[in-house]
């Protein structure tokens, strides 16, 4: 595959999302590198009229900002929230996202001249000190927000990053070398 070099905001990008994109919505190079992945129209059904690339753009928009569906940007900015949710619930569903990371992953590593498929890992673990006579503060499960663990829940770790507010699948996507 080979090496592209990375290329400025055009008006065209701008004007694609507006002043909402924050300068990072996908550039064509991107957008063709994961293209391939974005599974075709079922057959027999509606003819497909969302814009795939608004929608991807609006998908990163709301992971990398936080910001809650039905607070995405509206139309033209990007698709209306409900339409991007359902495809960012159908291609969770589907292994899209996923099979986008690994692809991304193992280009980025063998671009970066390393084995395709890591051949160690490290697991970083924390030890917590609980009370100790173990009484029900120690067994009782944390309580936590039905409305934070259904938004939480709905984002896949292939997005998320806790070393950075970028996400994690975009940080690929603009490395060098593989755009």
């Amino acid at each position: 595959m080979p090496i592209l070099e990375a290329t400025m905001w055009t008006p065209e990008d701008r004007a694609l999302v507006g002043d909402f994109g924050s300068g990072q919505a996908l550039s064509d190079d991107q957008y063709r590198l994961i293209e391939p992945f974005i599974p075709p129209p079922k057959p027999g059904g509606r003819p497909r009229t969302t814009d795939m690339r608004r929608m991807l753009n609006g998908v990163f928009y709301v992971v990398r900002t936080g910001c809650q569906w039905r607070h995405l940007p509206p139309p033209p900015a990007f698709p209306p929230w409900p339409t991007v949710y359902g495809y960012f619930r159908t291609f969770l569903e589907a292994g899209v996202w996923e099979t986008i990371r690994h692809y991304l992953v193992t280009t980025l590593r063998e671009t970066e001249g390393r084995e395709a498929s890591p051949t160690a890992f490290i697991i970083d673990t924390q030890s917590v000190k609980t009370t100790e006579k173990g009484g029900l503060a120690a067994t009782m499960p944390p309580r936590r927000s039905k409305v934070a663990s259904a938004i939480s829940g709905s984002i896949p770790p292939a997005f998320c990053s806790a070393s950075s507010s970028t996400p994690l699948i975009f940080r690929m996507l603009t490395a060098p070398g593989i755009c």
